[in-house]
């Protein structure tokens, strides 16, 4: 049964195109090889799909670059030439923004090459310069405002933490006293003192009576007992 013909448009579907492309790719780069193979022929064949994608064939005892070259040499026509005009000018405009920026820099930053400057460009660069010095002034406050908010709340956490030591303190030393715990009132507060600088950390020098033990503290030495 014979094939129908195929109007030939842009197929519409995008899934349908993709698949057609394949199709027709591979049959199109065989064609290619076997025209290579029989013919002995210099085949370079490049491709690119809706998408972007790329897709070459080159005879096996040929490159891409051999083939623009054997196509320059026949048509007498230098395919880079263009091309390389296209990059020196490129790299000219790059060269003259380079030296403008570096000529900027000096000027600002240490005043040279102010010779070739009229009162306007003077006017205008110490405005630019104005301008720069705010954006400056500005960061340096922020930064200094920012650090000393953050002093500010390292105090007051300490004040309060220095405040529930001594509230701490205050508890601990009316119980001793009420208790009859502390024998040395200076060395009592020198050992609360030095126990300040560890969290929850309390000393006690207290006489093994009774009362002590009724309360619940176990004295290790003679007289002394850390918890």
């Amino acid at each position: 049964m014979a094939r129908g013909k195929i109007e030939i448009k842009k197929i519409e579907n995008n899934t349908n195109r993709q698949v057609t492309y394949s199709k027709r790719r591979n049959g199109i780069f065989k064609k290619a090889h076997q025209l290579s193979v029989l013919c002995d022929a210099k085949v370079s064949l490049i491709m690119f799909s809706n998408t972007g994608k790329y897709h070459e064939y080159i005879s096996p005892s040929t490159t891409t670059k051999k083939m623009y070259d054997m196509y320059q040499n026949t048509l007498g026509f230098d395919l880079w030439s263009s091309h390389y005009e296209r990059m020196k000018e490129t790299m000219s405009k790059l060269k003259d923004t380079n030296n403008k920026l570096r000529k900027e820099i000096r000027q600002r930053v240490v005043g040279d090459d102010l010779d070739g400057l009229d009162i306007n460009d003077l006017t205008i660069l110490e405005q630019q310069m104005q301008d720069s010095l705010n954006v400056v002034r500005e960061r340096k406050y922020h930064v200094i405002k920012t650090q000393t908010d953050t002093c500010r709340k390292r105090i007051k956490n300490l004040e309060q933490r220095n405040g529930h030591l001594r509230l701490d303190y205050d508890t601990i030393s009316q119980l001793d006293k009420k208790s009859g715990m502390v024998e040395n009132e200076e060395r009592y507060e020198s050992t609360i003192a030095y126990s300040n600088g560890v969290s929850n950390l309390y000393g006690f020098c207290a006489q093994p009576n009774n009362n002590a033990s009724e309360l619940g503290y176990e004295p290790h030495g003679p007289n002394c007992h850390l918890t």
